[in-house]
């Protein structure tokens, strides 16, 4: 009876185990070719659907190839995916439903989508956290406290992105924070 007790408990910790190997494998992985450098994000779909699928059909259609990092804050994010390198703001979808009550927190290296005052303005625009930006977490349903939705996470080329946030930014056609030097968005596509 023991035997069969511990042969059962251990089967359960094997399919727990692959199961957590499983779902761990099949997050979505993204890679970020910029002017300094290659960043590799993984994405989170479990934990926010929408955007997940929305970013994926921006990277699909080649929508951020040739974009910028358009707005660079050091000790806060660096955020691009809207504007070309001659910083005209691109057509986008139409907005999507914020899902930054996802339980999801704007850690150093996490990747979120930009949006207005507006709670469900986001479209293509996203911003990576250059260190923990808490107070942009999701605290509750108002305006004021419904924070910016995390939808992925750098797993490689964290450098990258600070060497970016490096950069000298000035005022440029009305846009603050706008980096001297273009740093541009070369392609985004997808892992295999």
């Amino acid at each position: 009876m023991k035997r069969i007790l511990l042969f059962t408990s251990f089967l359960v910790l094997v399919f727990i185990g692959i199961t957590t190997i499983t779902s761990a494998q099949s997050n979505p992985k993204v890679l970020m070719k910029t002017s300094k450098g290659d960043i590799i994000i993984e994405l989170f779909p479990q934990k926010a659907p929408i955007t997940v699928e929305n970013f994926l059909s921006y990277v699909d259609q080649g929508f951020y190839d040739g974009t910028i990092f358009h707005r660079v804050i050091k000790g806060f994010m660096i955020q691009g995916g809207g504007y070309t390198t001659e910083l005209h703001r691109k057509n986008t979808q139409p907005p999507i439903k914020n899902e930054a009550s996802n339980g999801l927190s704007n850690k150093r290296g996490t990747i979120a989508m930009a949006r207005t005052m507006d709670i469900n303005s986001a479209t293509a625009q996203f911003f990576i956290n250059l260190v923990d930006n808490d107070f942009l977490d999701h605290r509750d349903n108002t305006p004021e406290g419904y924070g910016y939705c995390v939808f992925g996470k750098v797993i490689q080329g964290m450098e990258v992105v600070d060497a970016i946030a490096e950069v000298k930014t000035m005022t440029r056609r009305g846009m603050r924070n706008v980096p001297r030097e273009t740093i541009e968005i070369i392609s985004i596509t997808r892992l295999e």
